[in-house]
């Protein structure tokens, strides 16, 4: 571990490997090239590539990224210790590790003697001897080696000193770091600091890291753990992606060790979200919106007593300062507002009210009553916004409904089907009346709105539904309950929630559909 000898702890991400193992989380080669860039960018110390004897995807990885410039991060090679009874010259794998061309190659071994026995079919002796071997030969290749310990604490709670004697083998052949692995994930923060303390006892001077698993959702727990019994590595994934329940999750642990524990291990941790975000995006996932730190609801405040007291001093309901992590204070307006939330939310429309105001108490008034019909403003801020100027006279109408209707055909014939809408409505005194075939009822609505306003606002050109979500309220009325549709839509530059609830999922559609146009034109 001789690079940036002044950082308390060494950050090893392996989202490009050790995540990718996880369900629904798959990544391209390109992927892999620009997730392992923005890394490096980040400050990430370490970043594993992927495993070179496992697939081609890999191979072909390790030989793109030799042509990438990157500034700060290790590029590390993953694999396993030489088979049994092979000479390490002669193993395959461990060629392709040194033919990957990384400056780090970091191998595992099995600690637990049930897995040497019962999976390697082995002997205790023949696996330290692989170990040892392997390890060995990578230093003499010039390689920084990383010896992952698979399996360690299980193995060390059923046979401490079989376990021990692993981690010796691998601090004779040389390695840099003896990495210790919670590979079931279902060890506890108590006993990963005992055990630690043991083998920094057992095996003094070579530097530990921790690697861990969060099938007990205490991935991270037990990494800060390790950290406190002196480990000087942390590896994760970013947003915790991995197999089962997932891995460490560094957007965790990362913001811990520099918020909470004083331990430098970036230089700009406010971009900390929007590396989140591009991991999610880049592998088309959902953002977590409760995932802390980085969440979208991290620093959301709600009840109206909370928002009161966030409003005149933020760090009572808030245990760090959003902008530390790249995140935003988030209020927001439901049933369970006071006026507070009202108020910040007016202000950041740029609409400031006085506390106690019967402007104030009317929007307040308002939204209690739409929630109680079953809207929900906490995803929909735009709707919130129009609500908002229509109550305190803010509000210019940009166009008159008058009627607007859709169908759905079907033919028996073996024609396509055919879903029309048409709408009628005035601009000023000028009407419109406009047709459109589209592939749903909402696509077909959205375009035929369209199509009757683009000649007075050509403006609406830049607006693009990005989402539409529906949710069946009180589904205890089976098909008379009511919907509630959510539209997200985008002009490019920012975007916004709109909502629309009705018995009818073409009649709340439209509402949602008209908020978003209409809240678009009231910003121009």
């Amino acid at each position: 571990m001789s690079a940036l000898p002044d950082k308390p702890v060494r950050l090893y991400d392996t989202t490009l490997r050790d995540g990718t193992q996880g369900e629904g989380f798959q990544l391209s080669l390109l992927d892999k090239l620009r997730i392992a860039e923005r890394l490096d960018a980040f400050g990430i110390d370490y970043i594993e590539g992927g495993w070179p004897g496992s697939n081609p995807k890999d191979v072909d990885f390790f030989q793109e990224a030799k042509k990438l410039k990157l500034a700060h991060a290790k590029l590390a090679a993953f694999g396993s210790t030489r088979r049994a009874d092979t000479p390490v010259e002669e193993d395959a794998q461990v060629r392709l590790l040194l033919e990957a061309g990384t400056p780090v190659v970091t191998i595992f071994g099995k600690s637990w003697q049930l897995h040497v026995t019962e999976v390697l079919r082995t002997t205790v002796k023949e696996n330290i001897a692989m170990i040892r071997d392997t390890v060995a030969h990578l230093k003499k290749n010039g390689r920084e080696v990383i010896y992952d310990a698979e399996h360690f604490f299980d193995g060390y709670k059923d046979a401490p000193e079989h376990a021990l004697n692993t981690l010796k083998a691998a601090a004779e052949g040389g390695a840099d770091c003896l990495v210790l692995c919670d590979t079931n994930g279902g060890t506890l923060p108590s006993e990963v600091m005992e055990i630690c303390a043991a083998v920094q006892q057992a095996i003094p001077g070579v530097p530990l890291g921790i690697h861990t698993h969060n099938d007990c959702e205490l991935g991270v727990a037990n990494a800060i753990a390790a950290v406190k019994a002196g480990a000087v590595q942390v590896q994760g994934t970013i947003n915790g992606y991995g197999e089962r329940t997932g891995n460490c999750n560094l957007t965790s642990v990362i913001p811990i060790l520099q918020l909470k524990m004083g331990l430098a291990v970036v230089p700009e941790l406010d971009k900390l979200q929007d590396l989140s975000y591009f991991v999610d995006d880049v592998s088309n996932n959902p953002h977590f919106a409760r995932a802390a730190f980085v969440g979208r609801t991290a620093f959301a405040h709600k009840g109206g007593m909370h928002v009161n007291a966030v409003q005149k001093l933020a760090r009572s309901y808030e245990h760090i300062e959003p902008r530390a992590v790249g995140n935003e204070q988030n209020i927001l307006v439901s049933e369970l507002s006071g006026q507070s939330n009202i108020l910040i939310k007016a202000e950041q429309l740029g609409i400031p009210l006085d506390k106690g105001s019967p402007e104030a108490k009317a929007v307040l008034q308002k939204v209690k009553e739409l929630e109680n019909e079953g809207y929900s403003f906490e995803a929909a801020g735009g709707s919130l916004e129009l609500l908002i100027r229509r109550e305190l006279g803010r509000y210019e109408k940009p166009f008159d409904l008058k009627e607007f209707h859709a169908s759905y055909r079907h033919y028996r014939d073996g024609h396509q089907p055919v879903c029309e809408a048409t709408v009628k409505l005035y601009v000023g005194e000028v009407p419109e009346y406009t047709v459109a075939e589209g592939h749903g009822v909402v696509n077909a609505l959205d375009k035929a709105l369209r199509k009757a306003l683009r000649p007075f606002y050509p403006e609406i050109s830049e607006v693009s539904l990005v989402d539409y979500k529906v949710r069946i309220i009180d589904s205890h009325d089976a098909t008379a309950a009511k919907t509630r549709v959510l539209i997200v839509s985008t002009d490019g530059k920012q975007s916004w929630g709109t909502i629309g609830v009705s018995e009818n999922i073409i009649e709340a559609s439209w509402i949602a559909l008209v908020d978003s146009i209409d809240l678009f034109l009231q910003r121009q």
